[in-house]
């Protein structure tokens, strides 16, 4: 099952054409990041959603959560959410930036056009 907290604000950030980073998301929903047993348990709700997205032939919206930037990373999901793409079978494990900037277009575009429809 999905967490709807976090559903609702990465369909809302979808639809705004807008990212967040891990803690700020976590913040944001007063959920504790300072241990790795608590941003795990935000990476499991991020993976399920995901796997709920690709189950019903969605892009996969948890895309859009990222690590801050900083001088040895880029603005990207992290490791696991590349595994679970991989695991899926949305993404062959090769061409890691252009599969980013391609799904999380394909998030953006799906979920603008479902706000377009419910105006």
């Amino acid at each position: 099952m999905v967490d709807k907290r976090i559903y609702e604000k990465l369909k809302e950030l979808a639809q705004s054409g807008k990212i967040i980073h891990y803690r700020e998301l976590a913040i944001l929903l007063g959920m504790p990041f300072e241990t790795s047993d608590d941003r795990n348990k935000l990476y499991d709700k991020l993976y399920e959603i995901s796997r709920f997205e690709v189950k019903n032939k969605r892009p996969m919206l948890s895309i859009l959560v990222v690590h801050e930037k900083s001088f040895d990373s880029s603005q990207m999901p992290g490791e696991g959410f590349f595994h679970l793409a991989k695991e899926l079978g949305v993404w062959k494990g090769i061409g890691k930036n252009k599969f980013f900037s391609d799904e999380i277009r394909k998030v953006w575009e799906y979920w603008n056009k479902q706000r377009s429809t419910q105006v």
